[in-house]
Formats: C-alpha cells, sequence, structure tokens
C-alpha cells in the first residue's frame, strides 16, 4: 500500500518519487515504471478521435489515486485522491488517513485549513474539497450541497528562454545553444533512402549520419556524416495513440509557411502559422493537397512485430515531411533546407 506525503500546491510522493504539479505525463510515466512493482495498475485514458478536446488521465485503480493531464500542454494539472481507503496519506509528516481510520470533512479541515469552498456533485452525491490540485471526494447527503461562489486555482508560471539553432550549425554550435543531447543515435540503414532522387541513393555509405535526441524538447536533430552540420529537424507532438508516445515530450513549435510564389495571388502577405496541435485537413487548405501519394510508415520494435496503433502517412510539402496520424492529427513534422532557399522559418 501507497504512503503518500500531501505538499498543498505542489505534489503527491514519498521520499523516493513524487508527482509534481505541472510535471511532463512523460515523467510521470517513468516513475510508473520504475514503481512497477509497488504500482501494479495503470490505465490510460485519452480520446484517440480528438485528442486535444479531453484530459489525458492516468489511472492508478489499485490505489484510489487519478492522474489528469492538460491535452494541449500534457502537463499534471490535477491530482485526485478517490478511494482513500487504498492509501496511506500524511501531511508534515502526520498520518491523517489510513484504511482503518478514513477522515471526516472535519478532520481534513483541520489538517488542510478550509481555504477552499467544498464542491457538491448532484449526480453523484459526492462533496469535493479541492485543495491546491488535489481532491477528496465524501459521500454526503444533498442537502449539504453549497452554493456556487469564488474559488482559488493554482496557476503555473512559465519561464520562456530562446536558444537559436540553424540549418549548417556544427555539434558546438547545438551543444551550446541546446546542452548534451539525451541521447545520440547513428542511423545503421535508412529506410526511406529508396525514396531518394539521387542516383546514389543504394550506395553503401562507409559513415552514417547521427541525431541528436533531446527527448525533453520533444526535438530530433540531424547531422551529416561528414560535415558534422544540421541537415534536420524532426520537431514530435507526443499525442496518444502514436507508437511512440511518450518517448517524447510535446514540442510547442511554431512555424511560419508561404505559399508558394505560384500562389501568390491567394497569399495576402500573412504566413500560416504550424503547430502542434495544427490538424492536417488544415495544412491542406493553405498549401494545397500532395500530389505524390503518402509513404506508409508502419512502426514495429525488434521484439514485437506487431504495432496497435495502426500505420502513419508521410507526406511532402514545401521542403517539410509531415506525418499524419489515423485522427488527422500530426505525429512529428520533419524541416530539412531547400537548396536555393528557404520557404519555412521557425519562430519558436
Amino acid at each position: 500500500m501507497l504512503d503518500l506525503e500531501v505538499v498543498p500546491e505542489r505534489s503527491l510522493g514519498n521520499e523516493q518519487w513524487e508527482f509534481i504539479l505541472g510535471m511532463p505525463v512523460a515523467q510521470c510515466v517513468q516513475i510508473l515504471k520504475r514503481q512497477c512493482r509497488v504500482i501494479k495498475s495503470v490505465q490510460a485514458m485519452y480520446s484517440e478521435a480528438n485528442p486535444l478536446a479531453m484530459d489525458l488521465v492516468l489511472n492508478l485503480p489499485n490505489d484510489g489515486v487519478r492522474l489528469v493531464f492538460d491535452p494541449v500542454t500534457q502537463r499534471l494539472k490535477i491530482i485526485e485522491v478517490y478511494s482513500m481507503n487504498k492509501v496511506k496519506l500524511k501531511y508534515c509528516g502526520v498520518h491523517f488517513n489510513s484504511p482503518q481510520v478514513q477522515p471526516t470533512i472535519e478532520q481534513i479541515d483541520m489538517s488542510f485549513g478550509a481555504t477552499h469552498p467544498g464542491v457538491y456533485d448532484p449526480s453523484h452525491q459526492l462533496f469535493i474539497l479541492n485543495f491546491r490540485g488535489l481532491s477528496f471526494s465524501f459521500p454526503i447527503d444533498s442537502k449539504f450541497e453549497v452554493s456556487p461562489g469564488p474559488g482559488k486555482i493554482l496557476e503555473l508560471r512559465r519561464r520562456t528562454f530562446e536558444r537559436n539553432v540553424m540549418f549548417g550549425d556544427s555539434c558546438q554550435d547545438v551543444l551550446s545553444s541546446l546542452g548534451s543531447p539525451c541521447k545520440v543515435f547513428y542511423k545503421a540503414e535508412d529506410k526511406m533512402r529508396i525514396h531518394s532522387p539521387s542516383p546514389h541513393k543504394l550506395a553503401q555509405s562507409k559513415s552514417s549520419d547521427y541525431f541528436f535526441n533531446y527527448f525533453t524538447l520533444g526535438i530530433d536533430i540531424l547531422f551529416d556524416a561528414y560535415s558534422h552540420l544540421v541537415k534536420k529537424f524532426i520537431l514530435h507532438t507526443n499525442f496518444p495513440g502514436h507508437y511512440n508516445f511518450n518517448m517524447y515530450q510535446r514540442c510547442e513549435f511554431k512555424v511560419g509557411i508561404h505559399r508558394d510564389s505560384k500562389d501568390s495571388d491567394l497569399d495576402d502577405g500573412t504566413p500560416f502559422v504550424l503547430t502542434s496541435c495544427t490538424k492536417w485537413d488544415s495544412v491542406q487548405d493553405y498549401l494545397g493537397k500532395p500530389v505524390e501519394a503518402p509513404v506508409v510508415l508502419n512502426r514495429s520494435s525488434s521484439t514485437n512485430t506487431t504495432n496497435p496503433f495502426g500505420s502513419t502517412f508521410c507526406y511532402n510539402l514545401q521542403h517539410m515531411i509531415f506525418e499524419v496520424m489515423a485522427n488527422n492529427h500530426l505525429a512529428s513534422v520533419t524541416l530539412y533546407p531547400h537548396c536555393n532557399k528557404t520557404d519555412n522559418h521557425l519562430i519558436t
């Protein structure tokens, strides 16, 4: 049974690990993986058809804890303890809940203070006390329903840093701007080489291009094997339902796109801003449909050849490769330079 410390306005956890408000979903999943002997059951709930419309939820049914993440930022916004008999809770080192003695509303008020008004849920006949991101639910009679009133919520503080990485930058430039990558991956083979227009596309190379994988930024940067200069960026959206979900954190990118010069009559000079939340239909409405058929990408691991999420489709438009999921969302966007000019500008 979990024995957890409640830290108002911050976290729920113990000496080994803790779930912190504002934490990316990837970090929470890593904690759950490491604690698999203690936390034995985890349920992931999300909307496959419209993942941006509903919260992403990690439910711990054996422990009575529910972690709710914002669908856009994928940051932990609510920690809910909904089954008090499955977990031990303490505040400032003193237990106020155990399977033998479950707290009353009065005891919770004494421990945390009645600073937040309770909310009555008439559909489930529950009285919910919200203490800075932690929700405690009590079965209660409808006569105790609290009238609507103003309340307080936790507002996350965001700090912004500006770093510039350009095509043609060296490894040293990237390391200076972004720091050491989470992983360096050498391309032993390029499965997309057959789609290259180069007559030497099947020639064997003695050296391999390599990626700097920044999992916490949601970015892969490809370097040329000989010049060691940046030649490609891959921006990951980290949508649930994708094979690589939770490998990367979501990259909150903004890419300004202009129409080709032949479509200048339709262009008012204002760029189309591509983001991690942009759908493929919106891209096609602005740039037009691709002429070539998509490349079907079916990922699988060396130990498990099945992919329960199905294939994705890669389209090439304006020197970018759009990896599109079945629900019309973008799984990743790949940027590569044009031989004459750069049509796309990475805003953030």
